[in-house]
């Protein structure tokens, strides 16, 4: 197995694991349904928000049609991003796609048990009096940002194309 591979193989599992065994602690030990928001620091509480649509709550109505639509799509990205790890060229790429992979295989998972995601943290901001929320998102989601960054990254700054004869 390449070098590339086996870091992209290895960073998917680390994400899945990772988110998974967080929003295990979050619902079955520190009871979160149950408690409402947390509040962490100043600017980072812990609250529940179940995501039945897609990246920032879009299309959140769809039932259960909808919800297995999105599951299918997603399996079917996650096997076009597995095909494009494999053929990667850098570690970065394929540690990038890794994050990817394990964060959607890890949101799937909760779609399947759930019929949602199960999102938890927040940051927010006071200033002039005013409070600003950000979008309440969970691990998986920050692997598949940092993975984003990372292909961005790659893709301008990484090893220049071989250019075709």
């Amino acid at each position: 197995m390449k070098p590339p591979l086996r870091a992209g193989i290895i960073a998917a599992a680390i994400t899945l694991v990772l988110d998974q065994a967080a929003k295990q602690w979050l619902l079955q030990i520190f009871d979160l349904p149950r408690r409402g928001a947390y509040e962490v620091t100043p600017f980072f509480d812990l609250v529940m928000a179940w995501n039945t649509g897609i990246s920032y709550g879009w299309f959140q109505n769809q039932g259960p049609i909808g919800q297995t639509l999105l599951v299918a799509l997603k399996a079917v990205a996650v096997v076009v991003m597995a095909i494009w790890m494999a053929r990667s060229q850098t570690v970065l790429a394929s540690l990038s796609l890794g994050l990817i992979i394990g964060g959607a295989i890890g949101n799937a998972i909760d779609r399947l048990l759930y019929g949602a995601v199960v999102d938890f943290a927040l940051l927010h901001a006071q200033i002039g009096g005013t409070t600003y929320n950000w979008y309440v998102f969970n691990l998986a989601d920050v692997a598949i940002v940092a993975g984003v960054v990372g292909l961005l990254y790659d893709s301008f700054f990484g090893r220049t194309a071989v250019k075709a004869p």
